[in-house]
């Protein structure tokens, strides 16, 4: 069974292990698989506390992303009341698993499938065994796995393992993802970094897909009113509660919201670096870098 999970920090990708392979996350190759993350495993934890806020942010960050630029997104998600010949030796180690319930079988409504994501009975570790996903990414003509979503050490690796052994390049997105404690998160991370995957962080896959974001219509300049409410929704405010000197990173803006605004405003040709809207992270300082002189 499932024991209650303590809350641990997310792992900071400053401190995640290096491989031998030097591979880089490609659009025209991804499949960003969201492993797990069903209300009936997300509740052994206390969800107000780390690693969990971080894990859904960055999962929902990665999905942005990949709808955007049109990446296959494929959730697992494990059946309610599965058949005892189903489930298996499963059940030697963790009893009887999730009921026919949304309570339990319910992917966390924060990072929950959209019309055209792809949603798989989940059976195995390893979410290759017994779905068609390998097939799928031979059909998309993909060759990449991102891979994020709970848990690191049991589903999210081995899946992984099978991904490499199938000649698909996975990717553990190593602070998209939680376990059980610190400890196993990173023993996750270090086999797979060392055995059968590259391990990265949500801002180097964003960072790695940036060049492919492909704006709907490019913009000469922004207007102060626009890039107020691009910041506001960022922090899920109105754009009238932020006020010019407001320090943006105080209010909230941490680093993977302001590098997801940063490359927005870039692909729509903004002059504008992550350095700095981190060295002067105003309101003020953002508008007089983006926009036109005459409109500040």
């Amino acid at each position: 069974m499932i024991p209650r999970l303590a809350a641990y920090p997310m792992p900071d990708p400053a401190t995640f292990p290096t491989s031998p392979v030097s591979w880089t996350t490609q659009a025209g190759r991804s499949v960003l698989l969201v492993h797990d993350l069903q209300s009936y495993f997300l509740n052994f934890y206390d969800v107000t506390q780390p690693p969990v806020p971080a894990l859904l942010v960055h999962v929902q960050a990665l999905l942005d992303r990949c709808r955007a630029l049109g990446i296959p997104v494929v959730y697992t998600a494990q059946p309610g009341d599965q058949n005892p010949a189903d489930r298996a030796l499963l059940t030697d180690f963790w009893g009887t698993g999730l009921k026919d319930d949304p309570a339990q079988t319910q992917v966390d409504p924060a990072v929950a499938p959209q019309p055209g994501d792809t949603v798989l009975a989940k059976w195995r570790y390893s979410a290759f065994k017994r779905t068609p996903l390998q097939d799928l990414m031979a059909d998309w003509g993909r060759d990449q796995l991102l891979i994020c979503g709970i848990y690191a050490n049991i589903g999210c690796l081995m899946t992984a393992a099978e991904a490499f052994m199938l000649d698909i390049q996975p990717f553990l997105v190593g602070d998209a993802l939680a376990d059980f404690s610190e400890a196993e998160h990173r023993q996750a991370l270090a086999y797979s970094a060392a055995r059968c995957a590259q391990v990265t962080s949500t801002a180097q896959v964003l960072g790695a897909l940036t060049a492919a974001v492909q704006p709907a219509a490019q913009t000469d300049h922004w207007t102060p009113a626009a890039v107020r409410a691009a910041v506001a929704a960022q922090l899920e405010v109105t754009p009238d509660e932020l006020h010019e000197d407001d320090d943006l990173l105080l209010l909230g803006l941490d680093s993977i919201r302001l590098m997801m605004l940063v490359e927005g405003w870039q692909a729509a040709g903004g002059q504008i670096a992550y350095a700095d809207v981190a060295a002067e992270p105003t309101l003020r300082a953002i508008t007089e870098r983006l926009c036109a002189p005459e409109l500040v």
